[in-house]
């Protein structure tokens, strides 16, 4: 469980096909990010709920699999690219997010990024099945970032994004036909099922 809080945008380092797994190592500063971190240990990789499964000076590994893969934008992921990262919530921690399961229901595609009154906007198209999740002032995961939902229509959703949103996740290098990680609100969920 997490919050959408990001803590440290990672760089990845490598990307590698062994088996049914591909191996992704994130590499970080670790300036915000705790050296605490172990094997066994779930982060918050953009979003999805990856297991740390190998940790060295200035990295982490993951294994993940094909479906996680198909389902989520990892699978554009390549060397140099940036990640948002959070660790799992503890028992007892402030919650400034939400809840934030790392399950990603789609991928949605941001449709225009543009400043209204001053205040830039994200559009983002999602597909219709899920659209009944999302609400106006509901919260929503995009990329594992906890935001407010400003409006809904058809089969797309848009979100204020504050300048040190925008500085501190990966939504700064995000622009029209992007795909985006999209977790809508578990609450949502369980209302509609």
């Amino acid at each position: 469980m997490f919050t959408g809080i990001i803590e440290e945008l990672g760089t990845i380092k490598s990307v590698r096909k062994t088996g049914m797994v591909t191996i992704l190592e994130v590499g970080n500063s670790f300036k915000l990010f705790p050296t605490d971190i172990k094997i066994g240990d779930s982060i918050s990789v953009n979003g999805v709920c990856l297991t740390v499964v190998r940790k060295d000076k200035d990295s982490f590994s993951f294994e993940v699999m094909n479906e996680t893969l198909k389902l989520t934008n990892l699978n554009e992921i390549s060397i140099g690219k940036q990640v948002n990262l959070e660790r799992a919530l503890k028992v007892g921690d402030r919650l400034s997010g939400h809840f934030v399961t790392g399950h990603i229901d789609c991928l949605g595609i941001i449709r225009k990024k543009v400043y209204i009154d001053k205040n830039l906007c994200f559009e983002i198209n999602i597909p219709h099945k899920f659209i009944c999740y999302v609400a106006s002032k509901a919260s929503i995961a995009i990329d594992g970032i906890s935001l407010t939902v400003v409006g809904v229509r058809q089969n797309n959703f848009t979100v204020y994004i504050i300048p040190h949103t925008l500085k501190n996740t990966t939504l700064n290098f995000k622009g029209p036909s992007d795909k985006v990680n999209i977790e809508c609100d578990i609450l949502a969920k369980y209302a509609k099922f």
